[in-house]
């Protein structure tokens, strides 16, 4: 079913595409919260009177958690920058135009940098709504409790909380470097044992300048 909370997703071929990828290639978790992502993104922007591309948007929901997956932790990267790759390589593949490409890029790249989002393109600002509804409850009063449970029961979401948490250790934990200055350091703090968050202050007073 691809209609929830009078939201449907995109009747494309190149969403259609999208959708089987992510089926095919995530985990269970991370499909169905991508697609929520769609949902929770798309009701926001109605609800904001925002003007933005469906099919952008649901290709920049389905593909902004990919880069967590096992392929890509060896890649030396934040797990953003892979999965907005992971986007761009489809939509390149599928002829996409490049500016086209660019906003679900960004989008991707950009959804768990907080206060810059809401200031770009609608898609760019939905993606991160969307995944700040699902994942952090921000706005969680902002949409109906009909609506919350229409996209809930198309995409359920069981022990959700700690499900997310750990798919983030496995995905970061092997590459600690990148959560440097992002929240995803939060995610290494707690469940890492051992792990050292970057400080900021230190870098800088440590740095090879003399003053």
């Amino acid at each position: 079913m691809n209609t929830a909370a009078g939201i449907t997703v995109p009747d494309t071929g190149l969403a259609t595409a999208a959708t089987e990828l992510v089926r095919d290639t995530a985990t269970e978790l991370i499909y169905d919260h991508s697609r929520r992502v769609f949902w929770f993104g798309s009701l926001q922007g109605r609800r904001r009177g925002l003007s933005f591309d469906p099919e952008l948007l649901y290709i920049g929901a389905m593909f902004h958690d990919l880069g967590l997956g096992e392929q890509h932790r060896a890649s030396g990267r934040r797990f953003e920058v892979d999965s907005a790759d992971e986007a761009r390589r489809f939509l390149q593949s599928h002829g996409v135009p490049e500016d086209s490409i660019r906003r679900v890029w960004t989008a991707v790249a950009l959804h768990t940098t907080p206060g810059i989002p809401q200031f770009m393109e609608p898609e760019v600002a939905l993606v991160t709504a969307g995944v700040e509804y699902d994942v952090l409850g921000i706005g969680y009063d902002d949409l109906s409790a009909d609506d919350r449970a229409a996209v809930t029961a198309l995409h359920p979401r069981p022990d959700f909380k700690k499900r997310i948490l750990a798919a983030f250790t496995e995905g970061i934990a092997p590459k600690p470097d990148t959560a440097f200055g992002n929240v995803k350091a939060d995610v290494l703090e707690h469940f890492v044992p051992g792990y050292e968050r970057g400080d900021f202050v230190e870098t800088i007073q440590n740095s090879a300048w003399p003053e």
